[in-house]
């Protein structure tokens, strides 16, 4: 995570939502999302009661058509209503589908039939697909540009947010109906009419808001309709083409997803034959996307001090054994507060993949990266929620008795286990793929964790001093930084031991020249490596072990982290035996601290004055994927991370590093009591 400096020097720019146009934008559109969250609860609702008396294989199958026609239309005909919503005038777009979205779910009650439900549900997503491109270009017109990412967060906020408000409605609209017709005998209000009337409402409030907003400009969108989904999953796949953390990472994530979208697309049968009715549908559909919420806001704060990679991996098992749990236990109750827990795992599980994607993958590639997920997420579901109900319906309800006792096993429960048992098999290859913390348990780990602490490994000589290590690309000035905070720790009054790698020994200056010398280019990538965790082995040995013993604090200029970003993306040799060379190498000794200053490859390449050496003369991609690596390493370990940018000024960094320095040192250091740095000449890195 990036340190973001002094904020006093700064001025803040307001927030987005100051901008009145886009609040009240933003407003119809947390209007709207509620509508379409009740859209889905209540049609599905009202399928599951309309075919409730045709008997348990065609409820299954009717449950699972109404999420089938609420997903095609995305898929199939995505590029259709985008071309067509390019040539209307926005306000006019956004106006008129929500109108047709109000009259068709109005229509819906008073039809009272399947058959209309799977026409409806159609019709509507057809018009939210006009809805949504007429959206998007407002919202660029309506803030400036260095806000739009902002205020693309902020809608995709109120869109996932508004899911478990609408199913908490849901919920009590179906209690309050069923009290009433408790107390009133012969009442024929339903509580899917009910909720299909409070969807239709939203629908014309958000057409009245978009209406009245005057600062909509007029005319087209003019942008080219948006590739189809099948297509972004195409060109996703070829742009991400054979990184596999990236793979693990999205199949991690896609696994976490399905097993929601299992749970939510058999939740109106599997509730129903619990007897919750529509209420208890409601809850379970609220506690799924209210868990998610949880997970991506407190389940990384409540864990800090576990590692982000193990965290992925053990959120998507735990999520797995919470569908297992919910799929054989039959208690409404018991189910509901499992699904909290299966949606807070999800939704860890998705959090902390999308930000290790977002550093994983390189600029120019992180848009198509993320549409092909977001495809496939959608082409994920549909299969999922398809397959869910066929499965249910082919396998359909067994009363089983064993000793008396009678045990109802049906459809639902099948499906519920399959992706349990999918969502544990992919959790553990995750773990195992990416743990790097081998040889930890993962239970004394976790319990460090939920202790807020990071647990570390006694050691017969655990150093007393602070290891600070810098990191970077060619060029990025860690050289120069690592110089700077030396002096500034001895201006301090602290005893700084100032090294680096390669070459700090006897023997490490002879195996700097082997491994620098530009006469060597026929170096094999393994042979390179060992030389490199040879290097290392002494340099603990001899320098940086007795220093930290002795209470001195070690600033040094590269360390493990450059061998795995080298070797190991660098060379594409497996990341976990160039990690156990060097683990063995060190004794497992870490840094307190990792400086890395993150500068693109083509601009820290264009800083090298002298000739280059070995590793310098690797072509550009070889250090775009080294500069990949140690971003996904900060990613996985945030809090021994420190990630400054290095195209700000000497001072800026020196600075936020200073900044960061001063927390961890054993006595601290007031800001009055800062000493000027100076000034040093920038030398190679």
């Amino acid at each position: 995570m990036s340190t973001p400096g002094r904020a006093a020097k700064r001025r803040k720019t307001s927030h987005v939502l100051a901008i009145a146009p886009f609040r009240r934008l933003w407003t119809a559109m947390g209007v709207c999302s509620l509508g379409d969250w009740l859209n889905i609860i209540a049609l599905t609702a009202l399928a599951g009661n309309l075919t409730q008396s045709s008997g348990f294989q065609t409820q299954s199958l009717a449950v699972g058509g109404v999420f089938v026609a609420k997903l095609l239309p995305a898929i199939l005909l995505g590029p259709v209503a985008g071309s067509l919503a390019g040539r209307l005038d926005r306000r006019t777009a956004m106006v008129v589908a929500d109108i047709v979205r109000f009259a068709v779910v109005l229509s819906i009650p008073l039809v009272g039939n399947y058959q209309w439900v799977i026409i409806a549900a159609l019709l509507v997503e057809f018009a939210s697909l006009l809805w949504v491109p007429a959206k998007d270009a407002t919202v660029r017109d309506l803030v400036p540009a260095d806000q739009v990412e902002e205020a693309n967060r902020l809608s995709l906020l109120v869109t996932y947010a508004s899911a478990p408000i609408a199913a908490a409605l849901f919920a009590i609209v179906s209690a309050l109906t069923s009290m009433v017709a408790s107390a009133v005998p012969g009442s024929a209000v339903k509580p899917t009419d009910l909720a299909l009337g409070i969807n239709a409402l939203a629908y014309l409030v958000s057409a009245i808001m978009i209406f009245t907003l005057r600062a909509i400009p007029s005319g087209p969108t003019g942008r080219a309709p948006a590739a189809s989904v099948l297509g972004q999953i195409a060109d996703g796949r070829r742009s991400i083409g054979s990184n596999r953390v990236v793979r693990g990472l999205i199949s991690g994530m896609l696994s976490a997803f399905a097993a929601g979208g299992a749970v939510v697309g058999v939740a109106k049968v599997y509730v129903g034959s619990l007897g919750g009715g529509d209420a208890g549908y409601g809850a379970v559909f609220c506690a799924v996307f209210l868990g998610m919420g949880l997970g991506m806001f407190f389940g990384l704060r409540l864990l800090g001090g576990l590692s982000r990679r193990r965290m992925f991996g053990l959120s998507i098992v735990l999520a797995g054994l919470a569908l297992a749990a919910i799929a054989v236990i039959h208690d409404l109750v018991i189910v509901v507060m499992l699904s909290v827990v299966l949606g807070a795992c999800a939704g860890i599980a998705w959090i902390i993949g999308y930000t290790m994607i977002g550093l994983e993958v390189e600029d120019a590639l992180r848009g198509r990266t993320f549409a092909y997920l977001q495809s496939l997420a959608r082409v994920v579901l549909l299969v999922v929620v398809a397959v869910a109900s066929a499965l249910a319906a082919v396998f359909g309800s067994h009363l089983l008795a064993v000793g008396g006792i009678t045990y109802l096993f049906d459809g639902s429960n099948v499906v519920l286990l399959l992706a349990a048992l999918a969502a544990v098999i992919v959790g553990l290859l995750a773990f195992r793929t990416m743990d790097d913390r081998r040889g930890i348990p993962i239970s004394v780990d976790l319990l460090a964790a939920l202790r807020g602490e990071k647990f570390v490994p006694e050691d017969d000589e655990q150093p007393r001093g602070l290891f600070v290590a810098f990191e970077g690309g060619e060029g990025s000035g860690k050289t120069t930084q690592s110089r700077l905070l030396a002096i500034w720790l001895r201006d301090q009054g602290f005893d700084v031991v100032q090294t680096r790698e390669p070459g700090s020994t006897k023997v490490g200056m002879r195996l700097r020249a082997i491994l620098l010398d530009a006469a060597h280019q026929g170096l094999s990538a393994r042979a390179e490596t060992l030389l490199y965790a040879a290097d290392r082995a002494e340099h603990v040995e001899k320098v940086i072990r007795p220093a930290l013993n002795r209470g001195s604090t070690v600033v040094c200029d590269r360390y493990v982290d450059s061998s795995l970003a080298y070797q190991g993306a660098g060379r594409a040799l497996e990341a976990e035996e160039v990690a156990s060379v060097n683990a063995w190498a060190t004794g497992g000794l870490l840094p307190d601290l990792t400086v890395l200053i993150d500068v693109p490859p083509s601009v820290g390449l264009r800083r090298m004055a002298s000739p280059a050496d070995r590793i310098e003369a690797e072509p550009l991609e070889f250090h775009e994927r080294v500069r990949r690596e140690f971003r996904t390493l900060a990613a996985a370990d945030p809090e021994r991370y420190l990630v400054v940018d290095g195209t700000l000024t000497q001072e800026e960094i020196s600075r936020l590093i200073q900044d960061r320095v001063r927390e961890v040192l054993p006595d601290p250091v007031p800001h009055e009591a800062e000493a000027a740095t100076g000034t040093i000449p920038a030398i190679r890195d």
